[in-house]
């Protein structure tokens, strides 16, 4: 999936070898234009977009998988009825990656408070926290990411990020080039996840730890706060990127990559140039998204 500030595309390899597209227009809000010119505001809105267009593509390709061309569900509904799905599809995919984020904020408190007798002080407490939630992240991804179907994903998900940096480095797009690029990338979403870690850590220095019921309380209403200023961190990480002194402040987000992404193959990389420019053909002339297969 490839995306810019006025589309997004999507293309998957059939079972015929053939490659489908998926487009989404992104709709012009006045509201939420000016809710993403606020700091830290304006990361919990990019979060949430990217949540509910990430959902909206992942339907499309589950859809199509293994379904050979042709062979399509074709289901005659309303338009209504289709924007309706597609709304349940965006909101499951908002509502999971909410409760995922309260399942590794608070679970790493329960279990840092288990050593609270041997280590009370506030700083060890937090300190140990952190350590939790950053062996539960890892250990997590590590974990899904030996699953045969999420590794082809992080695969896809290389792909991606060496598109991204051939055409930055001004290269033709070709599966040569492609290949021969970083599969890392400063602007991953991977590196926010790990940045809401220690953006977390020194949020929780802020406010206290005892009670234990005001710390679970502090930990719920902060989560809007760390996932803005990770977003920030984000930001000012790539801007930093050429700057020699300052680009090893995105480093740590780097490294992550280095489990959620994978070395791709060549008829992969094949799909994300493909998908790519797909994305820059519709960016000169959005005429050029078939109507059959635009988001309604």
């Amino acid at each position: 999936m490839m995306g810019s500030k006025k589309h997004t595309v999507s293309a998957i390899r059939r079972n015929d070898g053939s490659i489908d597209y998926y487009y989404i227009e992104r709709k012009y809000n006045p509201t939420l234009q000016k809710l993403k010119k606020i700091p830290l505001l304006r990361g919990i809105i990019a979060l949430i977009e990217s949540a509910a267009n990430g959902s909206e593509h992942l339907q499309f390709a589950s859809e199509r998988f293994n379904v050979n061309p042709g062979e399509e569900i074709k289901e005659e509904k309303e338009s209504k009825s289709k924007l309706e799905m597609w709304l349940g599809v965006a909101a499951i995919g908002i509502l999971s990656f909410i409760f995922g984020k309260f399942i590794f904020t608070l679970i790493p408190v329960f279990l840092a408070q288990l050593f609270h007798s041997w280590l009370p002080g506030k700083t060890a407490q937090i300190l140990l926290e952190s350590g939790f939630k950053l062996v539960l992240l890892v250990s997590y991804i590590y974990l899904v990411s030996l699953t045969p179907m999420v590794k082809r994903v992080f695969q896809y998900h290389g792909s991606e990020h060496k598109v991204i940096n051939c055409f930055e480095n001004g290269q033709p797009l070709t599966v040569e080039n492609v290949q021969a690029q970083s599969r890392l990338h400063y602007r991953c979403g991977s590196s926010f996840m790990l940045f809401t870690v220690l953006v977390g850590m020194l949020i929780y220095f802020l406010v206290p730890t005892d009670p234990f019921w005001l710390r679970i309380l502090d930990r719920i209403l902060l989560i809007p706060v760390v996932l803005g200023v990770a977003f920030e961190v984000l930001q000012a990480t790539n801007a930093c990127r050429d700057i020699p002194i300052l680009r090893f402040l995105g480093y740590p987000g780097l490294w992550l990559q280095l489990l959620t992404t994978k070395e791709p193959h060549d008829d992969q990389v094949e799909v994300a140039i493909a998908s790519f420019n797909k994305l820059l053909d519709i960016e000169k002339d959005p005429a050029n998204i078939p109507a059959a297969d635009k988001a309604v």
